[in-house]
Parts: structure tokens; C-alpha cells; sequence
């Protein structure tokens, strides 16, 4: 639902329910699906047959189509640390009767103070900004406003769009006192907190069990890691972005100090359709291209060996004549590595 702003009052509960329920313009938040994906506010909705947004309309629509699926998939975390997508931006939201729609439900139900919502009806309709809330150019522009983020509700990022609902004319840029203004890198950035990739298990040899000072094998096959990506856009604005993430590497934490990785840095790189060697028989002695040696047992329990894939993200979009980069992603899974003590036997 868009954000109440600049109150005088406190707003109860229910006079939010209230709200909700009379505002056409609502968000319908769905969940995350069986296939992964992340469901989102209803971008589709109807036309009004000039081809202007519909009551039930958001301002991003993602196609997940080529992500990656599944219920082992799950989101890359970027590499860089502190980045992450936009936490809030602003779109178009509304037609002129929209807008009205909106408003007026709020400043009857006096939920925001007298004064406020005077203020509001100049600004809005008494020709401050706009004249009866811009009717006289219907299907020329659209009433723009803040969203937030599914999921970074509560971000501090969340509260950079403090922004009263403005109008931009089709064509014309957003004014530049608001710098958040839906962009394609921001849909690229958006489109990355879609990126779903399918989670880790490394092939090992010898499997689940292994011995003090035996080079233990680590491999994968790519056919399971190919590129995925999401495409975001707002079609209202005939601006697309697509993100995607391309595998780069596995690094192989061990579990614990008492371990040696094959290559030292425990980074091994994707060399063509494979990372790290499948073993064979007898390669028992060599050193494995990737994998780990483990010098003291686990004991009666297990070590969690760590195999995290480095995703590459690069996107394109409306606009742009280049490939260009976001932080690279990582995501990786657990797995039971149990360590025995070789047995000798004396004769």
C-alpha cells in the first residue's frame, strides 16, 4: 500500500486496514512459489482502454523464465559486502482519477490531520501543483510515487524516498530532486534480487568418507550451473533491464584448519564444461586440481566441507550499448565430510 506521509496524527491499525480497503491501488503481495520465484505486486491488471495504468497496477514486472528453479535454488549474496539493490525507488503509480481515488478516502477519513490535508488539496487540486488532479492531461503522464522494496520493509534504505507524489509528462524525466527515479540499472538491481542459482553439492572422491593424508577429489559438472537471469521492466515507461549470473568458481572450505586445499587458495576455476577432475582409478597418488587433504580425523562426528559457487552478474538494458557489471554473487552449501584414521596393521 503507498505510504501515508508527512501525518500530523497517529494512524491506528485499523484506520490503515481501513485504508487498504479503499484504496484501489493497493499492493497484492504474493509468496514465493513452488519454483522459486518471488511473488510480486500484481503488475498486469487492466486497461482502461486508452492504455493507461490500471487500478491494480505496480511498476516493475519481472520475467523469471530463464532463472534458475527448483527447492534447492536459492538467492546469490553479493561478494562485495555492504552492496545491495535499491531499498525503495519511485515509478509511475497512478492516472489522474487514480490519484483521486487514493486521496480523497484519506483526507475524508480526516486520518491525517486538517491541516495536512488542506495543504494536500491545494497541491493537488486548487492548482498548486496540479489542477483537479491533473484530468486535463489524462493519458499524457502518470502521477509517480515511492515503493519499497519486497522484502526491505523494515531496510533504513526504505525511508530515502520521502518524496511527495509528483507528476512527470510521457517522455520527460523525473525531476532531478528525485534522484531515485526508476532507471535501467536500477531494474538491473532489482532484477539481481530475483537471481535464484541452484545450490552446491561437490562430487567427491573418495565419497562422504575419507582418510588423515589422503588427497580427497572435488569436482562438479557445469551442465548443472549454466547462466541464468531475470529480466525487470516497467512497461508503462518501455524500459527493460536484464540481469545475469554466469558461474565462475567453486571455493572448497574444508571445515576446519587441520586441512590442505588443492589449489592453496581453495579456488578452483571453471575450465570448460567441468571444474576440478572427476577422480579415476589410479590417480590415487596425484594431486587432485581441486580438492582437500585433511590431516587429523573428525573424530565420532563429521566435518561440514563448504562448496560456494562465484556467479559473474552482468546485465544490459533500454538504453545502454554495453554489457556492464554488478558485484559478483556467491552461494554455497554444507556437506558431511567424515575422517578416519588409516589403520595399520602389525604383523
Amino acid at each position: 500500500m503507498p505510504a501515508v506521509k508527512r501525518s500530523s496524527k497517529v494512524v491506528t491499525a485499523a484506520t490503515l486496514m481501513a485504508l487498504v480497503a479503499l484504496t484501489p491501488g493497493a499492493a497484492h503481495a504474493g509468496g514465493r512459489g513452488g519454483d522459486g520465484n518471488v511473488g510480486q505486486t500484481d503488475t498486469r491488471g487492466d486497461s482502461d482502454g486508452d492504455g493507461n495504468l490500471s487500478a491494480t497496477a505496480g511498476a516493475v514486472v519481472f520475467d523469471r523464465s530463464k532463472n534458475g528453479s527448483g527447492g534447492s535454488a536459492g538467492p546469490v549474496t553479493s561478494s562485495s559486502g555492504t552492496w545491495t539493490p535499491p531499498a525503495c525507488y519511485y515509478a509511475p503509480k497512478y492516472t489522474p482519477d487514480q490519484l483521486q481515488k487514493y486521496l480523497e478516502p484519506i483526507w475524508n477519513a480526516e486520518s491525517t490531520g486538517p491541516q495536512w490535508d488542506l495543504e494536500q488539496r491545494d497541491k493537488y487540486v486548487n492548482g498548486g501543483e496540479a489542477k483537479d488532479f491533473n484530468k486535463a492531461k489524462a493519458g499524457k503522464g502518470y502521477w509517480w510515487d515511492s515503493y519499497v522494496t519486497e522484502g526491505r520493509e523494515g531496510d533504513p534504505g526504505a525511508l530515502k524516498c520521502t518524496k511527495d507524489i509528483f507528476w512527470v509528462d510521457t517522455g520527460e524525466a523525473p525531476p532531478a530532486d528525485a534522484p531515485e527515479a526508476i532507471t535501467p540499472e536500477m531494474l538491473a538491481q532489482l532484477a539481481y534480487a530475483e537471481i535464484r542459482v541452484p545450490s552446491t553439492k561437490v562430487d567427491l572422491a573418495p565419497e562422504g568418507t575419507t582418510k588423515v593424508n589422503l588427497p580427497t577429489w572435488a569436482w562438479l559438472d557445469t551442465a548443472k550451473f549454466k547462466p541464468v537471469s531475470v529480466t525487470a521492466s516497467v512497461p508503462l515507461l518501455n524500459v527493460t533491464a536484464t540481469t545475469t549470473a554466469e558461474p565462475v568458481s567453486l571455493e572448497i572450505d574444508p571445515g576446519t584448519d587441520d586441512a590442505t586445499t588443492y589449489p592453496a587458495s581453495g579456488v578452483c576455476p571453471i575450465s570448460g564444461d567441468h571444474i576440478g577432475e572427476a577422480y579415476a582409478k589410479g590417480k590415487a597418488k596425484e594431486t587432485p586440481p581441486c580438492g582437500v587433504k585433511y590431516l587429523r580425523s573428525s573424530g565420532d562426528g563429521s566435518y561440514q566441507l563448504r562448496a560456494t559457487i562465484t556467479w559473474k552478474i552482468h546485465w544490459t538494458g533500454t538504453g545502454i550499448p554495453d554489457e556492464r557489471d554488478l558485484p559478483d554473487g556467491t552461494f554455497g552449501a554444507d556437506q558431511d565430510v567424515v575422517v578416519q584414521e588409516i589403520q595399520s596393521v602389525n604383523r
